[in-house]
C-alpha cells in the first residue's frame, strides 16, 4: 500500500522530531534563564494592581504576535484568568480596525496608539508596551504619551531597546531569537494575571 500524502521516511521523521525536542529545550532554557531576574515582573504587576484598586484602567498595545499577547491578557483581565472575580478594566489598542486605519492615514503609524492614548487615557491608567525589539516607534511613540499623560508605564521586551528607558517599569527577556522572547513574554503575561489575582481578589 502506498504511503499517505506527505508520509515521512524513517529518517526525515526522525530529523523533525529531534527538532521538536530542541526547540522545546530552548523554550525551557529561555523560562530557566528568566527566572535569575524577576523582581521587574513582580514590581510591574504591584503598580498595575493598585491602579486596578483605584478603578483605573489598563491600556495595552504591540505588533503583530505582540499585539495578539496585548488582546490576549486584557482579555483575561475582563473576562478571567482563573480565579471567579469581578471582570477589571482593560482595553488592547490593537483591535479597533477605524481608528487604526484612521490614525495611521491621518497621522502616520507610528502614531496608531499614542493617539488612542492621548484619548482615552488618564492619569493613574497603565500603558503596557510590548515590544520584542522593544523599539516599535509606534510603541516607543504610545510609551511617551503615556508618560507626558500620567498613566503608570510598562515596557515588556526582548533584550535592550529604546522602550525600556522610556518606561517606568521594564521587564526584559534577554534572548537572541524572536520567538524565544515571545513564548516567555506569553508565560509572564499569565504569570502577571496570577500575581493580579493574588492581590486583588474579587476586588
Amino acid at each position: 500500500m502506498a504511503d499517505a500524502p506527505g508520509a515521512l521516511s524513517p529518517v526525515a521523521l526522525a530529523k523533525r522530531e529531534a527538532h521538536v525536542v530542541r526547540a522545546l529545550r530552548e523554550a525551557a532554557a529561555a523560562h530557566e534563564r528568566m527566572t535569575a531576574g524577576v523582581e521587574p515582573v513582580v514590581r510591574a504587576a504591584q503598580a498595575m494592581a493598585a491602579a486596578l484598586k483605584q478603578g483605573r484602567t489598563v491600556f495595552a498595545f504591540g505588533n503583530g504576535g505582540s499585539a495578539a499577547d496585548a488582546q490576549h491578557f486584557t482579555a483575561e483581565l475582563v473576562g478571567r484568568y482563573e480565579q471567579e472575580r469581578r471582570g477589571w478594566p482593560a482595553v488592547a489598542l490593537s483591535t479597533d480596525t477605524s481608528a487604526l486605519t484612521a490614525i495611521g492615514n491621518d497621522y502616520g503609524f507610528d502614531r496608531v496608539f499614542a493617539r488612542q492614548l492621548e484619548a482615552l487615557g488618564r492619569p493613574g491608567d497603565v500603558a503596557l508596551g510590548i515590544s520584542t525589539s522593544g523599539n516599535s516607534p509606534n510603541v516607543l511613540r504610545a510609551l511617551e504619551a503615556a508618560k507626558a499623560r500620567g498613566l503608570v508605564t510598562i515596557a515588556l521586551t526582548g533584550r535592550g531597546g529604546e522602550a525600556g528607558k522610556i518606561a517606568a517599569h521594564h521587564v526584559s527577556v534577554a534572548e537572541d531569537r524572536t520567538p524565544r522572547v515571545q513564548e516567555v513574554h506569553a508565560t509572564l503575561l499569565h504569570v502577571m494575571c496570577e500575581l493580579l489575582e493574588m492581590e486583588l481578589g474579587n476586588g
